[in-house]
């Protein structure tokens, strides 16, 4: 598996918009999370092992957190042309599967992926009551394969201090994952080595 780490958007980015299609048929948009106190924007997959390492952890940190007020949006940008696992039938089982309670997103033309200069999978921003972005950066520090437990404390202290008022950590470490899966031709940009 290839690591590829976040392109740590810049902090104070203003959240870009979306509107994209949920998994169960509604469709969903940035206004949709209009005045919570924190938004978490993460890019995410089915079959990415990176993902799959934290994906229960991430569920029960998603639901500790919406009850605390806070807004969770998922969203999978992969080219299911060539990675049907990540379809969108294939999201509504593993967001089942997970116990997912926040909207799982589809990003068929990968331009959100791209406004949000999103590179792996998963990659996380969190946005404050400004839709300001506040944190970019991982998880926590577990990775597969790695002994370190699965605990989401990287995002979890960032949205404690955004809950609280504070400014999130200055510490903050790129997520790393495997690289989202651009459609030929689509590859951004900022992605290209």
């Amino acid at each position: 598996m290839v690591k590829t780490a976040s392109t740590m958007l810049p902090l104070g980015t203003k959240a870009p918009d979306f509107s994209l299609p949920n998994i169960d048929g509604r469709t969903i948009s940035l206004e949709n999370f209009a005045g919570v106190d924190a938004l978490v924007v993460m890019f995410l997959c089915n079959h990415c092992p990176f993902v799959k390492h934290i994906a229960d952890v991430l569920a029960k940190v998603a639901r500790e957190y919406q009850d605390r007020g806070a807004g969770f949006v998922g969203i999978s940008s992969n080219d299911v042309g060539n990675h049907p696992e990540d379809s969108p039938e294939k999201m509504v089982a593993e967001a089942d599967a997970r116990g997912y309670t926040f909207p799982y997103l589809y990003d068929e033309t990968q331009e959100v992926a791209r406004a949000y200069r999103a590179a792996c999978t998963p990659d996380f921003f969190i946005f404050d009551r400004n839709q300001q972005l506040v944190y970019r950066g991982q998880f926590d520090a577990s990775r597969p394969g790695s002994e370190i437990p699965v605990t989401g404390e990287g995002l979890a202290s960032a949205l404690d201090a955004v809950l609280r008022g504070e400014e999130a950590p200055e510490d903050q470490k790129p997520s790393i994952g495997c690289n989202i899966k651009w459609r030929p031709g689509m590859e951004p940009d900022y992605f290209q080595s």
